[in-house]
């Protein structure tokens, strides 16, 4: 019956260009296996917020419809930048954040926010697409994971969205490791991610145990 399991959305990432093929469909069938529904949003790219933000709300709400009672979402990168904007905005009642971006307002992923926003945001527009800036006491329980080496998503992001949690006591989790590229995904050799890309992250390869121990905890596994 619906809305008897939980349900995952899952964001690719792609700078809010393109949707990353490994961080799609692989990772909703990894969410099966532990038992959940999840499905992939082809979230609009290539256009100005809110598109891609209000996309989500108009697949949450048809969810919610549907009788899915526990909603969640995983993104990676700018992917992990719409699943936060959504977790802050209450659509959801869990997140999973893959080397999000998360501020929009520090050096960051560039193509992201000038897809997102435009080449010559103004600083309001790029506060309120910050989700650092937009979590409140509401903000469900979150998982955020990032590597030291990337290159293209500053460590920065994730530290900062931690010091919003905490100061607003929302359960998360935060795993850094040492070492490990943008865009792994789920860590396994593909097209995109090759078995010395997977051999160099070292620890990161283990995220996905921590996340299934985290959901296991959350009640949403068994």
């Amino acid at each position: 019956m619906p809305g008897e399991r939980p349900h995952v959305i899952v964001l690719p990432g792609g700078g809010y260009s393109y949707r990353a093929a490994h961080e799609g469909e692989p990772v909703a069938e990894w969410l099966r296996g532990l038992g959940l529904d999840a499905s992939v949003l082809a979230y609009p790219v290539r256009t100005r917020h809110p598109g891609p933000i209000t996309a989500f709300r108009m697949r949450a709400a048809e969810l919610r419809a549907q009788g899915v009672t526990r909603l969640g979402v995983l993104g990676f990168s700018a992917g992990g930048h719409l699943a936060g904007h959504a977790a802050a905005l209450g659509l959801v009642d869990a997140a999973v954040l893959c080397y999000p971006v998360v501020s929009m307002m520090t050096p960051t992923h560039g193509g992201s926010r000038r897809q997102l926003l435009g080449p010559w945001a103004p600083p309001w527009a790029r506060a309120a697409t910050s989700v650092e800036r937009l979590v409140t006491p509401a903000m469900p329980p979150t998982f955020v994971w990032h590597t030291a080496e990337d290159a293209s998503v500053p460590l920065e992001h994730p530290y900062r969205l931690a010091r919003e949690l905490a100061r607003y006591g929302i359960p998360h989790a935060l795993h850094v490791y040492p070492n490990g590229r943008h865009g792994l995904g789920l860590v396994r050799e593909c097209e995109q991610v090759s078995a010395e890309d997977v051999a160099e992250a070292g620890a990161a390869v283990e995220w996905t145990r921590s996340c299934e121990a985290w959901l296991r905890e959350l009640g949403w596994i068994a």
